[in-house]
């Protein structure tokens, strides 16, 4: 029987992709256009909103925006649409931009961004095999049948032990 994509699970609680997510912005730090710097920061909704939160705040980025791109129905992947883009002349071809995403899985949401900003760096948290040639900076990378849970996807509760009542 196969797995499905919760079973083969990488947790991720909020300090592991706050430490992530600053290793992705000394990665980043003074390898922008602009003397090492970079103009600005675009997060790809939803879940590159608190990486690419941390790293403006790392590397003193105080102009930040969003680009919202759906690519997925619950847990099933498909064709990625863009639902709403940042400030065209903010983003011109992207140069001297840093677009962020928590994960790259197939590639496609940034296969799309990257058509709309051929010059911008596009850094994501974790990688998967499929969708890394998209991607300029990673750090850590998973295989692609494992499922990331990310901490804005779960809540703490309680777990029955193995055996006994306590």
């Amino acid at each position: 029987m196969d797995k499905l994509p919760h079973e083969k699970g990488f947790h991720i609680s909020w300090d592991q992709i706050h430490r992530d997510s600053r290793a992705l912005a000394w990665r980043l730090d003074g390898h922008g256009p602009d003397d090492g710097n970079w103009r600005a920061v675009v997060a790809i909704t939803r879940g590159g909103m608190a990486p690419a939160m941390i790293i403006a705040r790392e590397l003193d980025i105080r102009t930040v925006d969003t680009i919202s791109v759906k690519s997925y129905n619950h847990q099933k992947q498909m064709d990625a649409v863009v639902l709403n883009a940042p400030d065209a002349e903010l983003m011109g071809d992207g140069t001297g931009v840093l677009v962020i995403d928590d994960l790259v899985d197939s590639g496609k949401t940034l296969e799309l961004v990257r058509k709309l900003y051929p010059k911008a760096h596009f850094a994501t948290v974790y990688a998967k095999p499929k969708g890394r040639p998209q991607v300029d900076s990673y750090i850590t990378e998973v295989s692609q049948d494992t499922w990331i849970f990310f901490p804005w996807d779960m809540a703490m509760q309680y777990v029955k032990p193995y055996r006994g009542t306590d």
